[in-house]
C-alpha cells in the first residue's frame, strides 16, 4: 500500500479529536517560568539573554511608539522557532506547515500595522501608494499596482513560511525513502546519501530558524512604515 509524502501535513487526530491544538499550546509548556529570585540558573539565565538581544535588534530601527510590539513580536518568534523545531523531530507535526495558519498570524498583525498607519498618519500612509514624483499618466496605474502590493503582503507572509517549511520536509522524507530503499541493494551509495541525508537535516534546522525570524522582520518592518 502507497503512503503519500503529503499525509505527514495532515492534522493528527486522536478518537476523532484534532490534535493540533496540543501542538500548538506545547511550545509554551517547554520553556521554564522566569523567577523573582536574584540569582536564576543557567537555562532561564540564557533564556533571558536571548530574549533581550533578539527584542533590542528588532525593536533598534522602530521609533518608540513601535516598542509596544516587543512583548508580541519576541513571543511570536519564540512561538514560530519552537513549533519549527518541534517539527522536525521523528512523529510531530509541524503546525506551521497549515497555509491557514500562518495566514491566521499574518493577516490580523499585517491588518494592524495598516490600521494603526491609518489613524496614526494617514497621509504618509496613504503616500506610500503613490511614489513622489510620478507623471500625471502613470497615477492611475501605479495607485492600483501599490494597492495589490499592499495588499498581497499578507499573502507572501503565510506562504513563504508554508512553502519552505514544506518543501524541507518533502525533501527529508524523499532521501530517507531512498536511504531506506537502497540500503539492502547498494550500501555504499545508501551511506552516501544518508550523509546527504544528515547534511540536509541540519540545513532545516538552520532554515526553520531562519524562517520564523524573517516572518517576524518583515511584521516589524511593515511595523515601521505605519508608526
Amino acid at each position: 500500500m502507497m503512503v503519500s509524502f503529503f499525509d505527514q501535513f495532515a492534522s493528527p487526530s486522536y478518537l476523532g479529536v484534532p490534535l493540533i491544538a496540543i501542538a500548538i499550546a506545547l511550545p509554551w509548556v517547554l520553556y521554564p517560568t522566569p523567577s523573582s529570585r536574584w540569582v536564576n540558573n543557567r537555562l532561564i539565565t540564557i533564556q533571558g539573554w536571548f530574549l533581550n538581544r533578539f527584542t533590542n535588534q528588532l525593536m533598534l530601527p522602530l521609533n518608540i511608539g513601535g516598542h509596544k510590539w516587543a512583548l508580541l513580536l519576541a513571543s511570536l518568534m519564540i512561538f514560530l522557532i519552537t513549533i519549527n523545531m518541534l517539527g522536525l523531530l521523528p512523529y510531530t507535526f509541524t503546525p506551521t506547515t497549515q497555509l491557514s495558519l500562518n495566514m491566521g498570524f499574518a493577516v490580523p498583525l499585517w491588518l494592524a500595522t495598516v490600521i494603526i498607519g491609518m489613524r496614526n498618519q494617514p497621509t504618509i500612509a496613504l503616500g506610500h501608494l503613490l511614489p513622489e514624483g510620478t507623471p500625471i499618466p502613470l497615477i492611475p496605474v501605479l495607485i492600483i499596482i501599490e494597492t495589490i502590493s499592499l495588499l498581497i503582503r499578507p499573502l507572501a507572509l503565510g506562504v513563504r513560511l508554508t512553502a519552505n517549511l514544506t518543501a524541507g520536509h518533502l525533501l527529508i522524507q524523499l532521501i530517507a525513502t531512498a536511504v531506506f530503499v537502497l540500503l539492502p541493494m547498494m550500501p555504499t551509495v545508501a551511506i552516501l546519501t544518508a550523509t546527504v541525508l544528515f547534511l540536509l537535516t541540519l540545513l532545516e534546522v538552520a532554515v526553520a530558524m531562519i524562517q520564523a525570524y524573517v516572518f517576524v522582520l518583515l511584521l516589524s518592518l511593515y511595523l515601521q512604515e505605519n508608526v
